[in-house]
């Protein structure tokens, strides 16, 4: 039996997710970033008014011109990443996301993380020309943000 990936959702647009990596501080994600509940299909739940459950979030953020979509929930701790900070993994230049909870480090292209057997979830990504006639400017060169949940996930 196949499973089927999730649907493709529609962010925002690229120019609307400033680059934390010019927070040279800290590079929070929080203030750079979306959080998106996505629930997982074929899951429905009938109460009104729920909270989102982290492990339906996406957490999605610009770092050094790479657009980036992940599981806004911790794989060790189930803590919120968008609470974390981003930073340079600089012997294996990437980069990558600490939990604010307990500083576990998890690389931001392969979801590898730096401390026992715990993966960070990579959403698919895509970056689409505009559908809305309203962007096509001359010069300007804007692009729509993508995102589904891994088949893994």
């Amino acid at each position: 039996m196949s499973e089927e990936k999730s649907p493709w959702t529609f962010i925002g647009l690229v120019s609307s997710f400033p680059d934390i990596s010019q927070d040279n501080a800290k590079c929070h994600v929080l203030p750079g970033c979306k959080t998106v509940s996505i629930p997982r299909q074929g899951i429905e739940d009938t109460r009104l008014n729920r909270l989102s459950d982290l492990s339906d979030q996406v957490l999605v953020f610009k770092y050094k011109g790479f657009m980036h979509a992940i599981d806004n929930q911790c794989p060790h701790s189930a803590f919120p990443l968008k609470e974390g900070n981003v930073f340079d993994i600089e012997d294996l230049g990437t980069a990558g996301i600490r939990c604010f909870r307990h500083g576990w480090r998890f690389d931001l292209f392969t979801g590898k993380g730096d401390g026992g057997p715990h993966t960070l979830n990579l959403w698919d990504i895509e970056l689409r020309d505009p559908s809305s006639l309203e962007i096509d400017t001359p010069g300007k060169s804007d692009k729509e943000i993508w995102v589904r949940r891994p088949l893994q996930n």
